[in-house]
């Protein structure tokens, strides 16, 4: 009897986790969702109730409390209204509780005299913590920001008003852009590689590469 049942129980327990990784995904996927809601409606509680209560904020300060001062602060000396639009969103799993993924974000913002305009994307690291999954880390890269009626052409795309315009890291993360341009043409395609396992896309993409440190003001 343990012999036959065997094979059911396993297959209960693959289907069980099945579709609790389904479930972490679409749980995963609200995430910059309700980060951008919570952000452009300046609810700062239900913002900072998408990280952990030991969220690190700057280099020695921990904890919810410092991280709603932070963005508080953040939101009223830099703009007076956001609006966040969430793109395409990539999820890969290192366990049954942690993740990572990317997630592209076009951006809207009136600071002062200028609207600007931005598209960045965020490396996120994602983990669940009592049965919930929360944003663990959030690496913003950006490609630009531009008053509305002033495309970003050029160097230097991050062009704040009243600021020195400086680089967003919007490539930092992935070796292939230095790669593409420091090759010739044609160098890079004696042969096509094979494609890599379905949960193993971004890290591919990544070539073992370290996270970049990225300015993000």
């Amino acid at each position: 009897m343990t012999t036959d049942m065997a094979p059911d129980a396993a297959r209960t327990e693959s289907l069980q986790a099945r579709l609790d990784r389904l479930e972490s995904i679409e749980e995963i996927r609200m995430l910059p969702a309700k980060y951008a809601l919570a952000l452009d409606m300046r609810d700062l509680d239900a913002w900072t109730s998408l990280f952990p209560e030991d969220v690190a904020v700057g280099k020695d300060q921990v904890g919810r409390e410092h991280l709603r001062r932070w963005i508080d602060d953040t939101l009223r000396n830099q703009f007076t209204v956001t609006s966040h639009h969430i793109g395409g969103h990539i999820i890969e799993f290192q366990d049954a509780d942690h993740a990572s993924g990317v997630v592209y974000s076009k951006n809207e913002h009136e600071t002062g005299p200028e609207w600007v305009i931005m598209q960045m994307l965020y490396w996120d690291d994602y983990e669940r913590i009592g049965g919930r999954w929360h944003f663990r880390r959030r690496l913003p890269c950006y490609l630009y920001a531009s008053d509305l009626n002033k495309p970003p052409i050029g160097d230097r795309k991050m062009r704040w008003p009243g600021r020195e315009p400086y680089e967003g890291s919007w490539h930092a993360l992935w070796p292939s852009w230095k790669a593409f341009w420091n090759a010739k043409p044609g160098e890079l395609l004696p042969g096509v590689s094979e494609p890599v396992a379905l949960d193993q896309f971004l890290a591919a993409m990544r070539r073992g590469s370290s996270l970049p440190k990225v300015r993000t003001r």
